[in-house]
């Protein structure tokens, strides 16, 4: 595995280290509330973990396959999946 590869599972893995938290934010949030929308939440997170863990994955294991052209629009795409759910984790915690 190259440098390129590392950095693209690097940004997978914080993508999912935040939605792990944001499950648990959401969970505790229906727990408190038996409202469906936290429970929604839950779901789309879950997915979103999903996707990152198996994104992570192809890096790590089919790095010959991927092309290094397309290496900044997909690190452009992770970087910015990330500020999101950054910013979306910070105003579920408020």
């Amino acid at each position: 595995m190259d440098a390129t590869m590392g950095i693209l599972s690097a940004v997978s893995i914080a993508n999912m280290a935040v939605l792990v938290v944001m499950m648990v934010n959401f969970g505790r949030m229906y727990s408190k509330t038996r409202a469906q929308i936290p429970l929604g939440l839950v779901v789309v997170a879950g997915m979103l973990f999903l996707h990152n863990a198996i994104a992570s994955t192809a890096y790590f294991s089919m790095d010959m396959h991927f092309s290094h052209e397309i290496f900044p629009y997909m690190l452009g795409v992770g970087i910015a999946e990330l500020a999101g759910l950054i910013l979306f984790l910070k105003i579920s915690m408020d």
